[in-house]
């Protein structure tokens, strides 16, 4: 019998025109909407943990830190969205087709990929911890008489409910989700800074370094610098979410995208700053990894931030896993030949929800977590691999302002993230000694 099925090479191509042809019937999405899928993807877990951060740092580290960061991410995303277009007529929708670009087809993928997956399924675990903490929380403080359930099986249930959510198709159909989820950012944020302000500093309340040995203090400040980075998330998805967007030559796509990242950061600024600098104010050294933990009063407000973390993070799970979801698609159709459709979605997907779930509930470091991916993947994908691919594609002239800014942001950022690394691991190994896994 002569088989009717095209030869694998034709295959690949038809699978990558049916995507470019999927693309391009997606890319009618509006500035604002490049606004609240940013705050979706950069707002989150990392906000709580900020004065924790700020414990270890002190005030003055701590603020110079938080406010150079913002810096230093606010100008890589805008070489993304400039480098988005940098050849006329192509559009590198995907962190990895921009490295391919800058590094070449063979060494582009191994740069880029790796650093942009461990972001994008990092975040997703960390808030898979977040989401069913934060639900947790929440049900224990709803409900006073309700007898109390183990921390896995929240998870479990906050989990079940990116099954369905993640049947989703792509960026637009995920839009509702995640505007419901930056408004959720910005209001459990301004509870967090608002109810430390009105409650005021806690009694006998330091501000000196925590009393531990020089040693553990000194990867505890690295894991702190880890927390700081991964509050600066968005950019691994930033080329996708421009992606979404259209473009002519009239006006391009930078233009919006642009506009909206600005829009982004300001909502940003408004909820990070406050939040680092009132809760480390109110609780001083001894702040939790997650200061909606040391809040108790009000306790229906509280018990409401938690509920809105729950729903912030639902949306963020989401922006985090539509890139992934289309690369193991991709991926399913050229090895396995795999039909697309909707089995395809669902298995792949489905597999990918169940894999998060467990990590997290596995490993419910909150704070530690943060720590090291923050460091492993947000650093290089946030702080310098932007400004790497600037100075290789855009070729500033040497020692200009442009070449000092860029090579300065590439030293920051391989500092943090050797660092934050470092200490993250070493705090997750330490941790781990002492807990009982799967309580």
């Amino acid at each position: 019998m002569v088989s009717t099925s095209p030869p694998p090479k034709q295959q690949e191509a038809l699978s990558d025109h049916k995507w470019k042809e999927e693309t391009d019937t997606t890319r009618g999405a509006k500035w604002w909407y490049s606004t609240f899928h940013t705050v979706t993807a950069m707002i989150g877990a990392g906000v709580l943990s900020l004065p924790y951060a700020m414990a270890y740092l002190g005030w003055g580290p701590g603020t110079m830190v938080l406010a150079v960061s913002w810096c230093m991410t606010l100008n890589t995303m805008w070489q993304m969205i400039q480098l988005h277009e940098c050849v006329p007529g192509v559009r590198f929708d995907r962190y990895v087709d921009l490295s391919r670009h800058a590094f070449g087809p063979k060494l582009g993928p191994w740069i880029v990929l790796p650093q942009q997956l461990i972001v994008q399924v990092g975040c997703d675990i960390v808030y898979m911890v977040t989401g069913g903490k934060c639900l947790k929380q929440f049900m224990e403080m709803a409900c006073t008489s309700c007898t109390p359930i183990k921390q896995s099986y929240w998870i479990l249930m906050f989990g079940s409910i990116h099954f369905f959510l993640s049947q989703l198709p792509n960026f637009n159909s995920v839009a509702g989700v995640s505007l419901a989820a930056a408004i959720m950012s910005l209001s459990y944020s301004t509870i967090a800074w608002a109810g430390c302000l009105s409650r005021g500093p806690v009694d006998d309340v330091s501000y000196a370094y925590k009393k531990t040995s020089s040693v553990d203090y000194m990867f505890r400040v690295f894991n702190s610098l880890g927390q700081i980075s991964f509050a600066f998330a968005g950019h691994a998805v930033a080329l996708e979410i421009q992606a979404t967007m259209p473009s002519t030559p009239e006006r391009p796509s930078r233009i919006p995208m642009w506009k909206g990242a600005i829009g982004a950061y300001i909502i940003n600024a408004i909820c990070y700053f406050p939040v680092a600098l009132i809760g480390y104010w109110a609780f001083g050294q001894d702040v939790a990894d997650n200061v909606l933990v040391d809040l108790k009063r009000p306790s229906w407000l509280i018990a409401s931030a938690n509920l809105m973390v729950v729903i912030h993070v639902i949306g963020s799970y989401q922006v985090f896993a539509m890139p992934v979801f289309d690369l193991l698609e991709r991926m399913m159709m050229k090895k396995l030949n795999f039909p697309p459709g909707l089995v395809l979605r669902l298995v792949a997907r489905s597999a990918y929800v169940a894999f998060t779930l467990f990590a997290g509930v596995t490993f419910p470091f909150f704070g530690d977590l943060l720590g090291f991916f923050g460091g492993f993947g947000f650093a290089p994908t946030s702080y310098f691999l932007p400004s790497i691919m600037w100075l290789v594609i855009k070729k500033p002239k040497r020692f200009s302002t442009n070449w000092f800014i860029n090579w300065a942001s590439i030293f920051v950022g391989v500092f943090i993230m050797l660092a934050s690394t470092i200490g993250g691991l070493r705090n997750i190994v330490t941790d781990a000694s002492t807990y009982r896994f799967y309580t």
